[in-house]
């Protein structure tokens, strides 16, 4: 039987009623098993019971993109804005792990497309364009991106720890990602400690980023905190055509272009939509 939490428990950011350890809810939900889960909310199982991470049962089921779990915890009255431990809410997994239709029922529900950012979170945009850790277990992350964009999320939403979700695109090489960010208006030249999109993208040595953020008027001439330009890290082990397009432009650029500023101002859609 669920309990209150007593006054001597501790606190965690997220808490939404109920703690316990991961209870037989959160593991129907991740699993996948609508049958057993249906049956446990039937019984009177909570459908807001938090785990000692304060991730709930909606968590789960997003996490692994469980979109009949979703429905009928949603269903069921489950907090569509619950937030975890780390204050990611289920609509940040369901864009991580590139669950479209899990994004949409979220959404049908309420879902808040910009929760407020913590040092500890980033928004549902970063998630979709970071993904998870193997790309080919999120193939739907562009289509999650484009969603959410269309829904309002801020294209500019600023992470301490990674910048903009088109620095997050880049740096994760999710060419997809940043064509949508980037056809929406994102902001090209948009730095963080001076680094730009261009930088990640020539870190990630990925060709069709690094042409893409040029036609969209990326600042090849910027640099970063340790005074190097995008090309300064495709020389060693970068393929054959990869700094091509940086090379060509590696001149240093006149007066007027020097003084570029950090967040590309006068030259964001200098590149044609693609």
């Amino acid at each position: 039987m669920e309990t209150d939490i007593e006054p001597d428990k501790p606190y965690f950011f997220g808490d939404i009623g109920c703690w316990a350890e991961r209870t037989p809810l959160h593991e129907a939900a991740s699993l996948g098993q609508a049958l057993r889960l249906q049956q446990l909310i039937r019984s009177g199982a909570s459908v807001n019971i938090v785990a000692v991470d304060s991730i709930t049962p909606l968590h789960e089921a997003c996490i692994q993109g469980q979109t009949q779990c979703v429905r009928l915890l949603l269903e069921a009255g489950a907090q569509v804005d619950a937030r975890n431990v780390d204050g990611s809410t289920p609509l940040c997994e369901a864009c991580s792990a590139g669950s479209l239709e899990c994004v949409r029922l979220l959404l049908e529900h309420g879902a808040t497309v910009n929760p407020a950012l913590t040092s500890r979170t980033t928004s549902p945009l970063h998630e979709a364009c970071m993904g998870s850790r193997c790309p080919y277990l999120s193939p739907g992350n562009s289509d999650c991106a484009q969603l959410i964009v269309a829904e309002g999320a801020q294209l500019e939403a600023y992470d301490l720890y990674y910048g903009t979700p088109l620095h997050v695109a880049c740096a994760n090489a999710r060419v997809a990602c940043a064509k949508v960010l980037l056809n929406a208006g994102a902001k090209v030249n948009a730095a963080r400690l001076h680094e730009t999109a261009l930088h990640h993208a020539a870190k990630a040595k990925s060709p069709d980023l690094i042409e893409m953020l040029v036609q969209f008027g990326g600042n090849v001439y910027a640099r970063d905190k340790h005074d190097k330009k995008p090309i300064d890290y495709t020389k060693l082990g970068s393929p054959g055509p990869l700094p091509g397009v940086l090379r060509a432009n590696s001149h240093e650029p006149s007066a007027a272009l020097q003084g570029v500023p950090e967040d590309g101002a006068g030259h964001e859609g200098a590149g044609r939509g693609l």
